[in-house]
């Protein structure tokens, strides 16, 4: 009747080649945005109409995005700014300033951020960015309620929940916050995977070892919200406001599992949990309904070291779960007590092989550069992770992530203190790349040591045998192929 081809169009941003350079081009995966799905399921069930425009996988230019968004006429756009794990959204910010500086010369259509990042610092996203309205939550009621006003032509925003907005010149939080409960979760029960071109998504090459040119089509599911743990590094629960565990009911993650085998061909699937393997009987329910399927799955999902039970380790593997990706972080017990984790080297080196006794192969996450690091430490953490031979590692640099305590904490510049730097430099990958210092090293040699502890551990010779032995010439060629690739980094000279 007005104009309007959908209520809602949601954008999601990023730059691939910006956050991960060269790696872009084939070692990346691109993940679908399931949350973005979920919430258009959720609006969908309140007669809200959705589109979903994927600037991030779908690697359309800007003038195109901006034409879809006008034709479609929404009352209102909505940019998920949510990245692979949640670390990943604050590097997304480039990506959405280009969009809502090129859309606010264009349209007057009001702009709503959500996401991690959002979450975090909404009055300083309001200051900065061309944007109309920021959500501090998880964003389901917020983005409905606001749409609501805006059929409406309502402006009265102060009773719709976790929403920013402006009002004469001034910036506004409303009153009160909401997270769905668990009955309101399970109501969702199916993200809207029919409103993306689910061909474009791929897993991520490790994840594929086993059969590395077959990593597409590719899905994430969640099965839980939110993290009930504290660790001063990680900012997963700003869009919570506190830590919290909503466990969804396994009866709708089996609907989902359905849909992605039979309607999508989905082998390769990534629980988005940030602790999956917790809650031994929600795991055990999930695990026991993929097996009575009989589907032949390759899942991965996040564990911490000290929750991976022998109970379910036999279950995960019969269910297609290969991978398990845990969080290691340092080899100093004095500093992965800072990050929580409160296990000792013998722990941690048990716990790993008895997970691979299962067949199931590990992706061990370390940080470099968390405060009391040393050169010494870093070299520690280096020498355990080799031996440990996980079949994947990752190595970071330690970043306040805004959301973190160590984000409120730290007394160190942050990429943001630097107007050539900025949110990209909280990008692990980007030529930007801008990590904190500790008390005896500067930055550029945090990041100079994690460059060279990759090279040094992919390259090995133990973690290469065991590579070929576990998954073939082909995959060894793969390796060899990636280690070409070679980050540039401002911080180094480059």
């Amino acid at each position: 009747m007005n104009g309007h081809k959908v209520d809602v169009v949601f954008v999601i941003p990023g730059d691939h080649g910006k956050i991960y350079q060269d790696l872009s081009k084939d070692i990346s995966g691109l993940e679908p945005p399931t949350l973005a799905c979920l919430t258009a399921t959720y609006l969908n069930q309140s007669r809200l109409s959705v589109r979903i425009i994927d600037i991030s996988a779908s690697k359309k230019p800007i003038n195109e995005v901006l034409n879809e968004v006008l034709y479609s006429n929404p009352y209102l756009v909505v940019i998920f700014v949510y990245g692979h794990q949640p670390s990943a959204s604050t590097q997304l910010m480039p990506s959405v300033r280009t969009f809502c500086e090129s859309f606010k010369q264009l349209s007057n259509i009001p702009i709503l951020l959500t996401g991690t990042h959002i979450a975090a610092l909404p009055e300083r996203t309001m200051k900065e960015e061309d944007i109309d309205f920021a959500c501090d939550g998880e964003g389901f009621k917020t983005i409905q309620q606001i749409i609501y006003a805006l059929k409406m032509e309502d402006s009265h925003y102060e009773n719709i929940p976790n929403l920013w907005y402006r009002e004469n010149g001034n910036i506004i939080r409303s009153k009160g916050s909401y997270l769905l409960s668990i009955n309101e979760l399970n109501q969702i029960s199916v993200p809207a995977w029919n409103l993306l071109d689910m061909s474009i998504y791929r897993a991520h090459n490790w994840h594929c070892f086993h059969d590395i040119d077959h990593r597409s089509p590719y899905a994430s599911i969640y099965t839980s919200f939110g993290c009930p743990f504290h660790c001063t590094f990680c900012c997963i629960n700003a869009p919570f406001g506190k830590p919290s565990y909503r466990l969804m009911n396994p009866k709708n993650i089996i609907k989902q599992i359905d849909i992605l085998v039979n309607k999508y061909n989905v082998e390769n699937i990534k629980i988005i949990d940030e602790m999956f393997v917790l809650n031994k009987f929600h795991v055990n329910e999930i695990c026991d309904l993929i097996i009575d399927r009989g589907y032949k799955l390759n899942i991965w999902a996040y564990s911490r070291i000290d929750t991976a039970e022998d109970s379910i380790l036999s279950k995960l593997k019969k269910a297609g779960f290969n991978w398990l990706g845990l969080g290691i972080e340092s080899s100093e017990k004095n500093i992965r007590n800072f990050s929580g984790k409160n296990l000792t080297n013998n722990n941690i080196i048990e716990i790993c092989k008895r997970i691979q006794s299962y067949g199931i192969h590990l992706g061990n996450n370390y940080i470099f550069g968390l405060p009391n690091d040393t050169i010494e430490s870093m070299q520690a953490t280096l020498d355990l992770a080799i031996e440990l031979n996980a079949e994947k590692t990752n190595f970071y640099s330690a970043m306040a992530y805004p959301g973190s305590k160590l984000h409120q904490t730290t007394k160190y510049p942050k990429p943001e203190n630097f107007p050539e730097i900025g949110w990209i430099g909280y990008s692990q990958h980007s030529y930007l790349c801008y990590p904190l210092k500790t008390e005896t090293l500067e930055n550029w040699q945090v990041l100079q040591f994690r460059d060279e502890a990759f090279n040094i551990y992919y390259s090995g010779e133990k973690y290469q045998t065991m590579m070929k032995k576990t998954f073939g010439e082909k995959i060894q060629e793969h390796l060899d192929d990636m280690l070409t690739y070679k980050l540039k980094r401002k911080l180094l000279g480059d």
